[in-house]
């Protein structure tokens, strides 16, 4: 009878690797939560991270790209928004989040529509609910409220009951829309 050793091989240690080789130190920082390695990079240098991890490491599908607002979270010393990126390398089934936070009174970040054409529609969510802008976004409007609502219901300073807007809103009956 023999005894096996395995032992735990890091599934980000080669993606790690490259990232070190082309950026070195100070780009971004990470940290791990339940298994997912996370990338804090700063919003200017976001396209270059999200390209290198394209071209370089593998990661070719764009799984989720979402945002949340931080307004009056305790501890938090960082901008008011974040948007995260959810990248998958379909050959190593291996998975990255990447976050890039934004701050008021412009809230924007570079589109990555360009990397990945289907952040088309979820740029348009996190613009919609958030008021995030991405920069070079081919069409950027509001995909989920109708074009007249003025405000971003996501955001925590947006009353949980609204402001009242929903009686000015055009009646559309189930043939027009």
């Amino acid at each position: 009878m023999s005894t096996a050793t395995t032992t735990a091989v890091d599934p980000h240690a080669e993606t790690l690797k490259t990232l070190s080789s082309v950026f070195g130190d100070g780009v971004f920082s990470l940290s791990n939560f339940r298994d997912n390695l996370r990338l804090f990079v700063p919003s200017s240098r976001l396209i270059e991270v999200l390209t290198a991890l394209k071209t370089r490491c593998g990661f070719n599908l764009l799984a989720e790209l979402g945002g949340a607002d931080y307004l009056g979270y305790p501890g938090r010393t960082r901008g008011r928004f974040e948007v995260h990126y959810v990248l998958r390398n379909l050959e190593t089934a291996e998975m990255i989040v990447v976050k890039a936070e934004v701050d008021d009174p412009d809230p924007t970040l570079p589109s990555a529509v360009p990397l990945w054409p289907g952040a088309d529609w979820m740029e348009r969510e996190v613009f919609d609910m958030f008021g995030v802008r991405f920069e070079g976004h081919p069409d950027l409007r509001r995909i989920l409220m109708p074009e007249e609502f003025v405000a971003f219901p996501l955001r925590k300073d947006y009353p949980l009951r609204g402001r009242g807007e929903r009686h000015n809103f055009p009646r559309l009956t189930r043939g027009e829309s």
